[in-house]
C-alpha cells in the first residue's frame, strides 16, 4: 500500500476499518461512569470565520508529536496499522495520551489527509483527545515531525457525525487534491450503554498553513 496514495480496494477497507475503529475501539470498557464530553455542541465552520491560504505541502517525514495550545494536548504520536478487521489499530488503553498515525497514509505536513487518531476516554480517566469537539475553526495544530520541521495547521472544521449519518469516505478523504491535511478522530456524542458505543464520532479537518522548527 503506498504511503501517499490509498486506491481502490486498500481505500474500502481503511474506510470500513476507521468506521469500526469508531464504532467499537474507543468505546468505554466496563466499569467506567458514563461521561458527556460536550460533542454536540461541535459545529461545522461558522461562516464569519476567515482562514488563512494553504501552504505548500512537505515532503514525508515521520510525525514525533502533536500540540493543540487551545487544549493543552502535547501528546507523543506513534505509527500504527491495521488490525485483524482493518481497522486502524490505535494506542493500547494503557497509554491513553499517546496518538496513533495510519502510518501506511500521509504524513502530516506531506500532500493528503494524513489520519491521527486517539482515545476518548479509558475505564477510568479521560485520554488525550477528550476535549477534541472543543476545538473551533481557526485554531491552530502543531505537529513536530523527524526531519526538525514543525507542520503548522489550522482548524477549518469540525464535525459530530452521528453513527446512523456516518459516511467515511466524505469524512476521511481529501478535502482539496493536493492539499496537505490533517484528521483528528475520536468518539463523541454520548455513551450508550446497551451498545455499550457512543453514538457519534468527532472529526476535526485541518490543513497546511505554514512551517516552523
Amino acid at each position: 500500500m503506498s504511503g501517499r496514495l490509498l486506491t481502490g480496494a486498500a481505500w474500502a477497507v481503511l474506510l470500513l476499518g476507521l468506521w469500526l475503529w469508531g464504532r467499537e475501539v474507543t468505546d468505554v470498557r466496563q466499569g467506567i461512569s458514563t461521561p458527556t464530553t460536550g460533542d454536540m455542541a461541535a459545529v461545522g465552520r461558522p461562516p464569519e470565520v476567515r482562514l488563512p491560504p494553504a501552504a505548500r505541502p512537505l515532503g514525508r517525514a515521520l510525525p514525533q508529536r502533536i500540540d493543540i495550545p487551545g487544549l493543552g494536548v502535547q501528546a507523543p504520536v506513534v505509527a500504527r496499522g491495521l488490525d485483524g478487521l482493518g481497522a486502524v489499530d490505535p494506542p493500547p488503553f494503557d497509554q491513553p495520551g499517546v496518538v496513533g498515525w495510519y502510518a501506511a497514509g500521509a504524513a502530516p505536513g506531506a500532500a493528503g489527509p494524513a489520519l491521527l487518531v486517539g482515545h476518548v476516554d479509558t475505564e477510568t480517566r479521560p485520554a488525550v483527545f477528550y476535549r477534541l469537539s472543543a476545538l473551533r475553526p481557526g485554531r491552530p495544530v502543531r505537529v513536530v515531525r523527524a526531519d526538525g520541521t514543525v507542520a503548522e495547521f489550522t482548524v477549518d472544521d469540525v464535525r459530530v457525525v452521528a453513527r446512523d449519518r456516518f459516511d467515511a469516505r466524505q469524512a476521511y478523504g481529501a478535502r482539496e487534491p493536493g492539499r496537505a491535511e490533517l484528521r483528528l478522530i475520536t468518539c463523541g456524542g454520548t455513551f450508550d450503554r446497551a451498545s455499550r458505543s457512543y453514538t457519534a464520532n468527532v472529526v476535526v479537518s485541518a490543513y497546511l498553513t505554514g512551517t516552523g522548527r
